[in-house]
């Protein structure tokens, strides 16, 4: 019975900061078990046993309905014979409820995670009037040394939206909502759009396929592997036509036969057309909300330099976290370190089968992404205590507005509600995982507010070019 022990020390564990601590004391024994876990061992003697299950057979006796009595009047011994099992069930749950919330309490272990009863199924009320002995494990958080931070240095970029920077963005609106038209009298040239059907041979295997595939002659990436001199392999490929040629796949490809060897991708151009960016006219502007270009344009700089002090603000916090990182050690709980590896290799794989790679391939190479996602996860785990231990010192708090302020952006981002998504995130688990992220962010910031700040010049990322659909 191994889940009503975890959800029992799970609920009661929750519930601590409401509970009061129990009156009889059990004897318990606190031993280390390895990284951040500890061994607990907990004595329930027969005269507690006796008196627990004294009360709740008086509690019953007063209750319950027995055929043949008024209630309250049943003799002791019938309901002991009707309702016994039923009554040693649930002493033996309120006992184990009672002193693990004992030995947690009084030996101060910050528990995470669920704990790991030793022979959960042995955990019964003895039949021969002796006590109960169960012991468990249980990681706990782990113990950490800050570094003095008040003379954190971190570097912050300055970069500067200039005019040519607002043109390159005014450029990519208008190829954003521009149309694609046919092309008949050429054979393809750079940034066209092609439709093609693709096969990717590795001898005289086929090892990917696609049909009708939609590809912008530019360096990019097909099945996985990077080809960046795409437009120059097609140009001049014109519909009805079949080209062929060899890439050689890297060394870090998902699909472990490719590695390292050379495949050929086939090309059958059925359809090519070019991009037609829309005429900045009156009407454009117009639907867009702006009375003339010049709003435009100041709306695109101010779009850019928001999303600039965003990064850069993103870029100081790396930083500390990076100094964090590097400054504080660490041991954490074995098996958390592999749940946490676990939802890594997770990620990975619905990213990969995201991007078009087989489900079959990602399974394949599950072993290979484990072992690069330890490390990752390894990094999360403690970047999450040691930035939690900050932040309980400082006090920081995101409130309900804060919490529904970001919401609200991210709604604006996908289209939805603000309303449906809390929702959403609510059951799936990621309004959690919000909070902790902005706690945290707010943990970093201020870390940030007393730091030795060094302004650096950089330029603005080209913006990027419109992708295909």
């Amino acid at each position: 019975m191994p889940e009503n022990e975890v959800a029992v020390a799970e609920q009661d564990s929750a519930d601590t900061a409401l509970a009061e601590a129990p009156a009889y004391q059990y004897a318990v024994k606190v031993e280390d078990a390895g990284p951040a876990t500890k061994k607990v061992r907990v004595e329930i003697p027969k005269d507690r046993i006796e008196a627990k299950l004294a009360e709740q057979y008086k509690e019953l006796r007063s209750q319950a309905a027995v055929p043949g009595f008024r209630p309250g009047h049943a003799p002791a011994k019938l309901i002991e014979k009707r309702f016994g099992h039923e009554v040693k069930e649930q002493v033996r749950r309120t006992l184990i409820s009672e002193s693990y919330q004992q030995a947690v309490e009084q030996n101060n272990l910050n528990v995470i995670g669920e704990p790991e009863f030793d022979n959960p199924d042995a955990i019964k009320l003895p039949e021969d009037g002796t006590g109960l002995t169960y012991s468990f494990q249980i990681e706990v958080q782990p113990d950490i040394t800050l570094p003095d931070l008040t003379h954190l240095s971190v570097k912050k970029p300055k970069i500067e939206v200039t005019d040519e920077n607002v043109q390159q963005a005014l450029t990519n609106l208008r190829e954003q909502q521009g149309a694609l038209v046919p092309v008949e009298d050429r054979g393809v040239e750079p940034k066209d759009f092609m439709y093609a059907d693709v096969h990717v041979k590795l001898g005289d295997e086929v090892v990917a396929h696609q049909h009708e595939a939609q590809i912008v002659a530019r360096p990019g990436r097909i099945h996985g592997v990077d080809i960046a001199d795409l437009d120059k392999q097609v140009q001049g490929l014109k519909p009805g036509e079949e080209r062929t040629f060899t890439v050689k796949v890297p060394e870090s490809h998902a699909d472990e036969k490719l590695r390292g060897k050379d495949v050929q991708f086939e090309f059958k151009l059925n359809e090519l057309k070019k991009l037609e960016p829309v005429v900045i006219d009156k009407d454009f502007l117009s639907d867009l909300g702006f009375a003339n270009e010049q709003q435009l344009l100041d709306a695109l700089r101010e779009q850019m330099v928001e999303r600039i002090t965003y990064d850069v603000q993103q870029s100081m916090r790396e930083q500390v976290n990076q100094y964090l990182l590097s400054n504080v050690s660490m041991e954490l709980p074995t098996r958390l370190s592999d749940r946490q590896a676990d939802r890594v290799v997770s990620r990975r794989a619905v990213d990969l089968m995201m991007r078009g790679v087989p489900r079959e391939q990602v399974e394949a190479n599950t072993e290979k992404l484990r072992s690069t996602a330890k490390q990752e996860a390894v990094r999360e785990l403690k970047l999450y205590f040691i930035l939690q231990k900050i932040a309980n010192e400082q006090n920081a708090v995101v409130d309900e507005s804060e919490l529904n302020g970001r919401i609200a952006m991210l709604a604006a981002q996908r289209g939805k509600r603000p309303e449906k998504l809390k929702q959403e995130m609510g059951k799936d688990g990621t309004l959690a995982d919000l909070y902790i992220q902005m706690r945290e962010q707010k943990a970093i910031d201020k870390l940030l507010e007393t730091a030795q700040i060094e302004e650096i010049e950089l330029q603005p990322k080209p913006e990027a070019e419109s992708s295909s659909t």
